[in-house]
């Protein structure tokens, strides 16, 4: 019997600092309607989706950085987005800035979370590869300071089953894309399909002479590696256009097992891209060039999990 699941990538445009998470939530819900018009039954919505991307800016004073972050979800704001899916029978994937209290304290994490077409929480994700620093840099355009405020993520690179085929489904954050080790660890625990969100600058602030069609390609590249090398679907939203004149760059896609881009955005608006997803399509790549069971020789592997940096080792 064939499984197929309909996917919707919601792209939201620009977020500006004084636009309200309620505002923003309206304009989800219609992209959610949009979706459910198509016969969508999943949709992915960017990183950081509520606000504007915030780690751009430097807070002397902690507590200001605050309202950004959600102490629970779903929240008031978010609340109407949860209900009108669950009335549709649509899950989702939805990032957001998240606050929780754990051994007492207060933790900060990029987080995203997989909501079941009931309107329960599936899964939770929290970002593993934070780029950027941590120090202040006043001259520089803008800042990239996910390493002041969020923490590494603890909860590892997980795969949940959704949906009533039981479609096996793992979830990332924006530079995670471009380790290939986020996608084998859920390659190896069976995933069909990994979902994420990005908000990826147009500049590269730390290699300036980069050229803006430059960082949409290797956006690109990552994630049809990723799809081909562990024979699954890839969907991958963004958050894009120009928020208070900083440009995020768009190119939201669907991606194939075979690596084929089957959807893209078109725009740096919000923007809905669908497609129906054929899960069987990766078997015979999962079962034939990367079969891991037969072909992968973890032992010469060691390496990759031992070190971190590069240090300079030859063989001669």
């Amino acid at each position: 019997m064939s499984r197929r699941l309909k996917v919707s990538s919601a792209q939201l445009g620009p977020i500006n600092l004084a636009d309200s998470r309620a505002s923003v939530v309206k304009r989800m819900i219609e992209m959610l309607k949009e979706a459910d018009s198509r016969g969508s039954k999943f949709v992915v919505f960017p990183e950081l989706a509520l606000t504007t991307f915030f780690p751009r800016y430097w807070y002397d004073d902690p507590n200001e950085v605050e309202k950004y972050f959600e102490n629970q979800m779903p929240s008031p704001e978010t609340q109407p987005l949860f209900e009108l899916a669950r009335s549709k029978g649509i899950g989702f994937y939805l990032g957001y800035a998240e606050r929780s209290e754990e051994g007492g304290k207060a933790h900060h994490f990029n987080t995203s979370i997989l909501v079941g077409p009931d309107g329960r929480l599936v899964g939770k994700y929290r970002k593993v590869h934070l780029p950027g620093h941590d120090d202040h840099r006043p001259n520089v355009p803008y800042q990239h300071l996910e390493k002041k405020y969020f923490e590494v993520g603890n909860l590892g690179f997980n795969v949940w089953k959704m949906f009533k085929d039981d479609v096996r489904i793992g979830q990332c954050i924006c530079n995670d894309r471009r380790w290939p080790e986020t996608f084998r660890v859920m390659g190896l625990k069976g995933a069909e399909m990994v979902v994420l969100g990005y908000n990826t600058p147009s500049d590269n602030v730390y290699a300036p002479h980069e050229p803006p069609y430059l960082r949409v390609f290797h956006h690109m590249l990552s994630l049809q590696a990723a799809a081909y090398q562990n024979g699954i679907w890839v969907i991958a939203t963004a958050k894009a256009g120009k928020e208070d004149g900083f440009w995020l760059h768009g190119g939201s896609a669907i991606v194939a097992p075979t690596g084929e881009v089957v959807a893209k955005g078109t725009t740096e608006q919000d923007e809905v891209i669908s497609y129906d997803c054929d899960l069987a399509l990766g078997e015979y790549i999962r079962n034939t060039t990367f079969n891991f069971a037969k072909h992968r020789r973890p032992e010469h592997y060691k390496l990759i999990s031992e070190r971190t940096g590069v240090e300079i080792d030859l063989a001669n």
